[in-house]
């Protein structure tokens, strides 16, 4: 199940299933509640999340595209080996900020 909380001005969106098309809308539909006020700062907690598939990969790209049109941003935090290794491979991990941590991730805002 996917999740959205708030730390401070930061969204945070965490799950612990896999980000595959089988979850695409449900995900999606969290992340867009973050765009619904103002200028969005999300941060997508991958620690728990154990797989991401293609369709995944997409929506990530997808949602930071949206975020930048309205002058915000999303970063990803902790992707564990197996993800870090699927952003990586793929590429799409040079698309994002990815931080070791969600509080350094939530804090770069502060900047």
């Amino acid at each position: 199940m996917y999740s959205r909380s708030k730390q401070g001005r930061v969204d945070v969106v965490s799950g612990d299933l896999p980000l595959t098309a089988e979850l695409r809308d449900d995900v999606w539909q969290l992340l867009e509640e973050c765009l619904e006020h103002g200028q969005p700062r999300i941060v997508v907690d991958l620690k728990r999340v154990p797989l991401i598939d293609s369709t995944g990969l997409e929506l990530l790209l997808d949602m930071r595209d949206a975020c930048q049109e309205r002058g915000g941003s999303l970063t990803l935090a902790e992707p564990n080996p197996l993800c870090q290794d699927i952003l990586s491979v793929t590429g799409v991990g040079e698309e994002f900020e990815i931080w070791s941590d969600v509080v350094e991730a939530a804090g770069r805002f502060a900047l």
